[in-house]
């Protein structure tokens, strides 16, 4: 009788947003079909955060820790923080012992934290992956612990060691690779009006406050504009002007949308915050776009992702402060500058990297057998 091969083990961790989430899922879908679903797969995240729910969603098993990070302000809870890490790095521990992985990976936040800490103690080959231009304090401390530091940006060894490093870019989902074709049933899906521009604008998993302000003070320029208009607000934002507006004005708002690759193809342009997730799938998707860097995250990180590409003309950028006042504008003099949307997608496109949940699962196998 044939003995069946025993399947590969993998810890992953990372959690918060969508920006350390869905790169995590996408390497453990590239992952599976690689190994035709050999593979065992155990997610770690926070137990109070989003992974909770997102990852569940995607067909995985997730397990949470008592885990959060330091507020800036002054906050009793800072107190708590840590026993938190303590107790959070002590059921790792207890989850590694019983899950018995083969190999960790963690994708930056608090509980990847506590976990690649605790795998590095129990001797498990461990990689990290850094999203942004900007290292996290997360990953900082890790790196002299783990054995590999996937990175999406040049010049990420001002942060880590150089001989740890490969570059691979941030992980998208897999049906945002490809688009093509896509754009008659997109637009059929949000029952949108294919005779008008379409304007998608998305703040992040979360939702952002500036964008979701930004566009409920200018609804009305929108609406007169004639224009298309699939907005992700996140769950937190309510509007009642949207109610007010012409029955004719294609709007389309969601607290969370799940068909991205749907709303990718269906837009003509882009506004966004600069989160590393995001900027990864504009460039795969090759979409005209304007920035929006939050200035609510640690070393302006989103700023200097921005700037990456509007460095190389690859986006439009808006500061924080000044979208209320002008981000509708600008997005509605670019949808009438069809050579800068042109420009802007093909420079973009130049700064994709499409296979890099691949380069990701190379490094992890390769790993493996060191």
């Amino acid at each position: 009788m044939e003995v069946e091969s025993k399947k590969l083990k993998v810890i992953i961790s990372g959690g918060g947003t969508g920006g350390h989430i869905y790169p995590a899922i996408a390497v453990a879908q590239t992952l599976q079909k690689r190994l035709s679903h050999q593979v065992e797969f155990l997610f770690v995240g926070a137990s109070d955060r989003m992974e909770m729910e997102k990852v569940p969603k995607a067909g995985f098993a997730i397990i949470g820790l008592w885990i959060s990070g330091i507020q800036r302000s002054l906050s009793a809870r800072n107190i708590l923080f840590p026993i938190k890490v303590i107790s959070s790095v002590i059921k790792s521990i207890f989850i590694i012992n019983r899950f018995k992985p083969d190999l960790a990976i963690g994708f930056g936040g608090y509980a990847s934290g506590a976990m690649m800490y605790a795998a590095t103690l129990k001797g498990i080959p461990t990689m990290i992956h850094e999203q942004n231009s900007y290292a996290g304090i997360t990953n900082k401390i890790l790196k002299n612990r783990v054995k590999k530091i996937a990175v999406s940006y040049d010049g990420m060894d001002r942060f880590f060691p150089e001989n740890k490093m490969i570059k691979t870019g941030n992980p998208v989902r897999m049906d945002i690779c490809n688009l093509a074709d896509k754009r008659i049933q997109a637009l059929a899906a949000f029952g949108l009006n294919p005779n008008k521009k379409t304007i998608l604008i998305i703040g992040g998993s979360l939702g952002a406050k500036t964008i979701n302000e930004s566009i409920e003070k200018n609804l009305s320029l929108l609406a007169n504009a004639q224009v298309n208009v699939i907005w992700q607000t996140g769950k937190l934002f309510q509007s009642e002007q949207y109610k007010q507006i012409p029955p004719d004005f294609n709007l389309k708002l969601a607290p969370f949308i799940y068909e991205m690759d749907l709303a990718y193809a269906a837009a003509d342009v882009v506004i966004s915050r600069a989160g590393a997730l995001s900027i990864a799938e504009l460039a795969i998707a090759a979409k005209p776009c304007i920035l929006v860097p939050s200035p609510n995250v640690s070393e302006d990180h989103q700023t200097k992702n921005a700037m990456a590409l509007v460095k190389n003309n690859a986006a439009l950028l808006v500061k924080d402060v000044e979208a209320k006042d002008t981000l509708v504008q600008v997005v509605l003099d670019l949808l009438t500058n069809e050579s800068l949307q042109h420009t802007l997608s093909n420079n973009i496109s130049k700064m994709a990297i499409p296979n890099a949940a691949e380069l990701i699962v190379d490094e992890l196998l390769m790993l493996r057998k060191s």
